[in-house]
C-alpha cells in the first residue's frame, strides 16, 4: 500500500493502529518525508487490505492512499 500524507506527528501511529486493530501483519514498511509531505509504502497481508485501505483514506491529513500490486 502507498499512503501519502501531511508530514505531522501522529500520522504513522494512526496508520499502524489501523493494521494492528484489524490483526493485519505488517511485513515491511518504508517511510520518507520531504518538507511538509510524508510517503509510506507498507507491505501487508493482502486478505483484508481493502478494508484497511478504506480506513487509511479516512485519516485526517491523508492526501492519497492506494493499493500497489
Amino acid at each position: 500500500m502507498l499512503h501519502i500524507h501531511e508530514n505531522r506527528p501522529g500520522i504513522l501511529t494512526q496508520i499502524n493502529t489501523i493494521f494492528a486493530s484489524a490483526d493485519i501483519n505488517i511485513a515491511g514498511q518504508y517511510l520518507q518525508t520531504k518538507g511538509d509531505m510524508g510517503y509510506v509504502v507498507i507491505d501487508v497481508e493482502a486478505a483484508r487490505s481493502e478494508e484497511a485501505l478504506a480506513k487509511l483514506k479516512e485519516i485526517d491529513g491523508t492526501v492519497r492512499a492506494r493499493l500497489l500490486h
